[in-house]
């Protein structure tokens, strides 16, 4: 990603959903019921994996691991070993927390609306 802008919200957006595309039918039952972070933490390592990636013509490149909940993603090839990911640890869990829409049973807060 050297050398280019940066990546717009949308295709951040869009790389994580890739990185994490079948996520919520392999943690169905779970989502449903709530996650806590390190629940959800423990998911997103264990879907994310050792390594892996996707690419093609026209289309984001994407890296990912499990450890350090990394997401690396660029519109050209990148380094995944040089260059920052775009998501990393709490910013991903978080992410799929909004993204999926899944509750914490461990906050009290009430919702608002």
């Amino acid at each position: 990603m050297s050398g280019s802008t940066p990546l717009t919200p949308d295709e951040k957006h869009e790389a994580f959903c890739r990185a994490t595309r079948f996520f919520v039918e392999r943690y169905a039952e779970e989502i449903a019921q709530g996650m806590t972070d390190i629940q959800l933490e423990t998911a997103l390592k264990n879907y994310l994996g050792i390594f892996g990636g996707s690419c093609g013509p026209g289309s984001l490149d994407i890296t990912y691991q499990g450890a350090g909940l990394k997401i690396w993603a660029s519109r050209e090839i990148h380094n995944h070993v040089l260059e920052k990911p775009i998501f990393e640890g709490m910013a991903t869990v978080r992410m799929a927390r909004e993204l999926y829409k899944i509750a914490d049973p461990a906050d009290t807060q009430l919702p608002l609306f």
